[in-house]
Formats: C-alpha cells, sequence, structure tokens
C-alpha cells in the first residue's frame, strides 16, 4: 500500500527534471484527494483509498504527456484571487501582476474611474482591479465567447460586481467611449517562435500568444487606436516581451504618447510600457 509520501516521490520522479517535478505532484495529489498541500506534509503517511490514487494515476499521466497543471486543476491564483482555468484561456503569469500595479498606482481610490482591459482572458486584470479599486468601472474585452463566459465566472465566483463584459476584436466594441485607463496583455510572440510549440504553450490558445511575424500585430493596432479611446490624461498600459521594449516605446511616441516608459518585471526584465494621453485635444 503506497502512502502520501510514496506517491509524492513516485510521481515527482516520473515527471523528471522539469521546472517543478515536485510542486507538480504534489498539487495533482492534493487535488484528487480534495484536500490542501498543507493537509499532505501533516499526513504523510496516511495511505489514500484506491479511487483517488487511480485519479492521480491519470492527472499524472496527462502532466507527463504535457498539459499545463492550471489547466488540470482548473484553477490558478492570480493577484489575490483564485480564478478558475481552462484551455480556452490563457494561464495567468505572476509578470503580469506588474501591470496590475502600475495601473493600481494610477487609479485613484476614492472616485469613480472607467477602466478597460482589452483581450481579458480568464478576466485576471480585470478582476484584480476591480477588486482593488471599488468605485472603479472596469470593462473585460476579448474576441472570444468561451473566455468571456470563463471571465464572467470568475467575477461570480469572487464576488466582483463592478465589472461588466464586451465581446469584440481589442477596441470594436468600444466605439465611442472613452477611458481613463485601458491595459491589455495581448498576444505579443513571434508566429514562427519554436516556443510556441514547446512545454505548456503547446496547450494554451495560439491566439492569446502569437501576433504576426515579429509578435507586435496586436499592440501596433491596440496603441495606434488607443487614444481615440482614453480621456485626455489618461493612461494606457500594455505588457510585452522582455525584448520587445524599444519597439513598443516607439509605438507610443508615434501616437503622441506623453511621459512614456518601461517597467520591468521580477526579473529585471522590460515587461509593461506605459503613456499618457495629452491633457489637450
Amino acid at each position: 500500500m503506497r502512502t502520501v509520501r510514496d506517491l509524492i516521490d513516485d510521481g515527482a520522479s516520473r515527471l523528471g527534471a522539469g521546472d517543478s517535478p515536485q510542486l507538480d505532484a504534489e498539487l495533482l495529489l492534493a487535488h484528487a484527494l480534495g484536500r490542501s498541500r498543507t493537509w499532505l506534509v501533516a499526513h504523510r503517511d496516511d495511505v489514500p483509498d484506491a479511487d483517488a490514487v487511480a485519479q492521480f494515476g491519470q492527472l499524472l499521466a496527462r502532466r507527463i504527456a504535457g498539459e499545463p497543471v492550471a489547466y488540470l486543476l482548473g484553477a490558478r491564483g492570480f493577484w489575490s484571487l483564485e480564478l478558475a482555468v481552462e484551455p480556452a484561456v490563457l494561464i495567468p503569469r505572476p509578470e503580469t501582476e506588474r501591470l496590475v500595479e502600475l495601473a493600481l498606482d494610477l487609479l485613484p481610490a476614492d472616485r469613480e474611474v472607467e477602466v478597460a482591459d482589452l483581450g481579458t482572458g480568464s478576466g485576471a486584470i480585470a478582476l484584480a482591479i476591480a477588486c482593488e479599486r471599488p468605485h472603479a468601472r472596469v470593462l473585460a474585452v476579448d474576441a472570444s465567447a468561451e473566455a468571456l463566459a470563463v471571465a464572467r465566472r470568475n467575477a461570480e465566483a469572487n464576488r466582483i460586481a463592478n465589472v461588466a463584459f464586451a465581446e469584440g476584436d481589442w477596441f470594436s466594441p468600444l466605439a465611442g467611449r472613452r477611458f481613463d485607463l485601458v491595459a491589455s496583455n495581448p498576444p505579443y510572440i513571434a508566429e514562427d517562435d519554436p516556443h510556441l510549440e514547446q512545454g505548456d504553450l503547446r496547450h494554451e490558445p495560439r491566439g492569446a500568444l502569437a501576433s504576426g511575424a515579429d509578435g507586435l500585430d496586436a499592440l501596433r493596432r491596440i496603441v495606434a487606436e488607443a487614444p481615440a479611446h482614453l480621456r485626455p490624461g489618461g493612461w494606457l498600459l500594455v505588457e510585452h516581451g522582455f525584448a520587445q521594449g524599444q519597439a513598443v516605446r516607439d509605438l507610443f511616441a508615434a501616437a503622441a504618447f506623453e511621459a512614456v516608459t518601461t517597467e520591468r518585471d521580477l526579473e529585471d526584465r522590460e515587461r509593461v510600457t506605459l503613456g499618457r494621453r495629452a491633457e489637450q485635444e
């Protein structure tokens, strides 16, 4: 009879030399048992029942085949939220929390503001901002009806009411509307980048990852169209690849944004560029 300890050790061994085989094995076993990782620590000598062991084996086989842990668990933590995720949406990344931090620095906590999140996916950015700024009215936009369904469920599950949803491609459903701040984590990987065929990226929606020959097609459109949808003095913030900072700053300059700067993520890589629309029309 195999104990919790045995199952974790065996799972980590089978997962091999990936980024986090021990963590992945613990997360999958906890999920199969309906328990927390803390529970596993306190019950390492327990012998799980056969059904849980079988479910763990199935999850482990899928992870070995390359499926992301977040999709297997059906959830991923982002900011202070627990978000449902599935193959229709990009898995939220820790580096995107930097964009949220910068947006919150620009948004007052004591008055109403209007914010748009373009390409919302699971709703990570929109919901994090709405949670921290309850006076804000946040609009989450995505071209995928499936993604918006996930985002809506996440809003309901986290009891966040100050967010609305619109289906469409970038600014397309926002005709005539202007915002105090627009944020976006668009696709920014080149379409022929070999990383798209490796690791977890193989299983994530290609449309949320890749954008044109140089990865900048979506960013070009967002930056060019943003001034028409920002109030005077309003801000645009976009996430991008670590090697794209200069190219994105050039796009902001061409669109006449002011105070353009690029901020780095926790690994000291250029990650988020922001700029302000001129105060005068």
